[in-house]
């Protein structure tokens, strides 16, 4: 898959991106190995156990190179060609995902939903914590530039036939305001952006409205993934002062069912489907027939989150009412060492203690004496 971020290269060894604001844009190839489906459930990323990881039953990195912008380009042109149709797929996470949670996630979505585009996966600088959801939100606005700067060049470049578009969360504001700005600045959308799948959207019902509006006439084909359920954008609602997430809303009453109508939005109701993310806000990532439902829409033309929350994640929720997580707030670093008991919640733990202080961001200190590019195992800390 092609990355492209606006997440400031780590300084900790063997992992790439962290969840700080880079000043421009970052580009990297990488490489995912995913274990045969005899040891996996379609639906299921398959962390890695132990280090190195074992391509035979887990998900592994193969490659991970960084790029210049000249060299992504000759990536998605190279990769563009392989496809069937000149088919794009960019995916972008939702909230609370650290850089290896989206890379695994959307590895899975592209390899069970049985899709042949080029995938794009675009992320984001998030903290991956559960109190860093206004860092988050902001986050998105800081990457509607870049976003838009890359949706741009894919509509002028010739080789690319067709995009589609997959957000999830916090992500799906991140890919409507950067499709807003860009059919604001030329006058309409491309032809080619084919398919917009809005999963459980964290975005105001009445801003969507007006969203589509300033879109146009032409615009993409929107599938709405909503579930009246889903716990995270409850608590969202309650944030946004008591109006409606999209990703949650009763598509059968009014006047949201007017609106869809008219709209020619599709709609896929999860409500009554059972999962086991505690939150019910990424439903679909556990279903095989929901992720080949959007190879299908794909095609005829990335839980897109994980429930890697610990005991104590559990508590911290239930005790500051911070019922937000929408998205994985454990993930394995790639490097890291494997923890033994209760791996999600420690490994959580000093990030909420960071943000509880207040503290101006929640990575690691940059090690002294190391290469900041490609920081390896021997510098010193």
């Amino acid at each position: 898959m092609l990355i492209a971020t606006t997440r400031t290269r780590s300084t900790v060894p063997g992992e790439m991106f962290n969840g700080e604001r880079a000043r421009t844009p970052a580009f990297a190839d990488m490489t995912i190995s995913i274990p045969p489906s005899k040891v996996r459930k379609e639906g299921e990323v398959a962390w890695p156990k132990r280090l190195p990881s074992n391509p035979a039953t887990d998900f592994a990195t193969i490659r991970a190179d960084d790029l210049n912008i000249d060299e992504a380009k000759k990536w998605l042109s190279a990769n563009v060609r392989r496809t069937p149709d000149g088919s794009v797929l960019v995916f972008i996470h939702g909230f609370n995902n650290r850089f290896e949670d989206a890379v695994y996630r959307f590895a899975q979505i592209v390899h069970d939903s049985g899709v042949h585009s080029a995938p794009v996966l675009v992320t984001w600088p998030s903290r991956g914590s559960l109190l860093a959801y206004g860092y988050d939100r902001e986050s998105t606005n800081y990457t509607r530039n870049a976003l838009e700067t890359l949706f741009q060049y894919l509509a002028k470049d010739p080789e690319v036939k067709e995009v589609s578009i997959l957000a999830h969360s916090m992500g799906n504001w991140l890919a409507l305001e950067s499709l807003r700005q860009m059919a604001i600045r030329n006058g309409r959308l491309p032809e080619k952006f084919k398919n917009v799948m809005l999963a459980a959207p964290d975005v105001d019902v009445d801003v969507f409205s007006q969203q589509i509006v300033d879109m146009g006439k032409q615009h993409p084909q929107f599938t709405l993934f909503v579930s009246r359920d889903d716990k995270a954008l409850a608590f969202s609602r309650r944030v946004w002062g008591d109006v409606s997430r999209l990703g949650a809303i009763d598509p059968e009453q009014a006047p949201y069912k007017k609106d869809l109508e008219d709209n020619k939005i599709m709609v896929v109701d999860l409500t009554k489907i059972k999962s086991g993310d505690s939150m019910n806000h990424g439903k679909f990532a556990e279903s095989p027939e929901i992720v080949q439902l959007i190879g299908q829409r794909i095609s005829e033309g990335q839980t897109l989150t994980d429930s890697h929350v610990g005991l104590g994640d559990q508590i911290l929720v239930a005790t500051t009412g911070a019922a937000t997580a929408a998205g994985n707030v454990a993930g394995l670093v790639l490097a890291a060492p494997v923890a033994v008991v209760d791996q999600d919640t420690r490994e959580n733990y000093a990030t909420h203690v960071g943000s509880l202080a207040g503290a101006g961001h929640t990575q690691s200190p940059a090690p002294k004496n190391c290469d900041q590019t490609r920081p390896t195992p021997s510098c010193k800390h």
